[in-house]
């Protein structure tokens, strides 16, 4: 790489370069965590699933036709037939050999359980994004695309695995009948990704120099930051390649240390709750939730967390520890309301003032205020 060779070693800001090591830590610390916390109730439901033993949901569901295995087959291999596809036919493009695709899927795979885990315990799910990233950029250097191909169907297919179980068991809890679930979830899915990918089409073509934040005016919300995360871990970790930057070729490679520190962190915390077993905020730390929080920065800031850290310490401990009967009852509702208000308003906004050339300027829309 001639480019490369001029432009000298790759630089990473304190903040980025910290980010991938705890990025690091957090995915090998969900493994570690869930095996010693977890694996005996995992060994001890695979054993009662195998033996048949029912709870009271499964009883009231049986009432209901379950959904044929063939079902999943098929979906599964129109899938995998779909993207085999692009991988042999559009391989100029796509960059990703065959068995690329097939190595993803098995890393999905075998991640989805773990993470589902952590999802189902805490309600926040650590991403496969470094590590896949991390993997193929050792494997194919200096293919940017087939790095960005490989994190979407290693992490993405885990993380839309995860939302699955999610709504199966929610409606599972409600009593849905599971046929109804899974056609539901496949149409919404077909309707949310062609929407999705219309709308960002239309975007593209009609905002001007969007995404080019050095083009656009002040204030304006056509900067893209989540997608230019995207394409700076693409550049690392795809054009680059972590052997150039995480070994001892580049200026990052005591960042490994942080698998280390990731895989040893939930022992540690296991073998004090042994040895202080009366002690029970202990068994409550949860080191691929404290590490993983970090997995939105950047594009996200300190002024984005700030506010999710006031509201879930009001109420997910003031409101859960005094007014136990209100978090029961309403704080679900809560969040979702809190989702489905924001969601609005960004559409609201967009068509009343941004569709108009109007903006706001705000303290907390002004970045750091620091000129570090």
């Amino acid at each position: 790489m001639p480019a490369y060779e001029q432009q000298g070693l790759v630089n990473l800001s304190v903040f980025f370069s910290l980010t991938y090591g705890i990025g690091f830590a957090a995915i090998i610390s969900t493994l570690s965590h869930v095996a010693v916390f977890n694996g005996k109730e995992i060994h001890a439901q695979l054993k009662a699933s195998f033996k048949g033993k029912e709870d009271i949901h499964t009883r009231l569901m049986k009432k209901y036709k379950s959904i044929p295995n063939w079902w999943f087959y098929l979906l599964l291999g129109l899938t995998l037939l779909l993207s085999l596809a692009l991988c042999v036919f559009m391989k100029r493009d796509i960059q990703m050999p065959w068995w690329g695709l097939i190595f993803a899927a098995a890393i999905a795979l075998a991640f989805t359980l773990p993470v589902s885990i952590i999802t189902a315990t805490t309600n926040q799910s650590p991403g496969l994004n470094i590590i896949t990233e991390y993997i193929m950029g050792y494997i194919l250097p200096g293919k940017p695309i087939a790095n960005v191909c490989f994190k979407t169907y290693g992490y993405i297919s885990m993380a839309q695995a995860v939302s699955f179980l999610n709504d199966f068991k929610l409606g599972h809890y409600m009593k849905i009948p599971p046929r109804s679930m899974f056609v539901v979830q496949n149409i919404g899915t077909v309707i949310a990704g062609t929407v999705n990918l219309a709308v960002a089409w239309w975007l593209l073509t009609t905002v001007e120099n969007v995404c080019q934040d050095h083009l656009l005016p002040p204030n304006s919300p056509w900067t893209c930051p989540c997608d230019r995360v995207f394409f700076d871990a693409s550049v690392i970790w795809g054009l680059v390649g972590p052997k150039r930057i995480f070994s001892p070729l580049g200026n990052y490679s005591a960042l490994n240390w942080f698998f280390l520190g990731g895989a040893l962190g939930p022992v540690v915390v296991w073998l004090f709750h042994k040895a202080f077993p009366n002690q029970k905020w202990i068994p409550l730390t949860n080191l691929p939730v404290l590490l993983g929080a970090t997995a939105a920065m950047p594009p996200a800031t300190s002024l984005n967390f700030n506010c999710w850290l006031i509201i879930g310490f009001i109420f997910n401990y003031y409101v859960f520890k005094y007014r136990k009967g209100w978090w029961q009852r309403y704080n679900y509702v809560l969040s979702a309301a809190l989702d489905a208000g924001l969601a609005f308003m960004g559409v609201l906004l967009y068509f009343t003032l941004t569709m108009h050339g109007i903006s706001i300027s705000r303290w907390g829309s002004d970045g750091e205020h620091c000129d570090l």
